[in-house]
């Protein structure tokens, strides 16, 4: 049986950064659905906030 939690280096992230963290955070019950119906779900989410953190920056 495959690791549920998977390995960083198949998520698609730049090889030097390791996926070690988590974060946790609430959101409203319509947001959890969207999200969940995204095919890769983690990776929206971490692409969501890199966007957002990179606009941040730019200001």
């Amino acid at each position: 049986m495959p690791d549920r939690k998977g390995k960083p280096e198949n998520f698609g992230n730049q090889p030097s950064k390791e996926l070690t963290e988590q974060l946790s955070f609430r959101v409203t019950k319509e947001m959890k659905e969207e999200i969940k119906a995204k095919d890769d779900p983690p990776d929206f989410c971490r692409k969501a906030i890199q966007k957002a953190l990179d606009e941040d920056k730019e200001k």
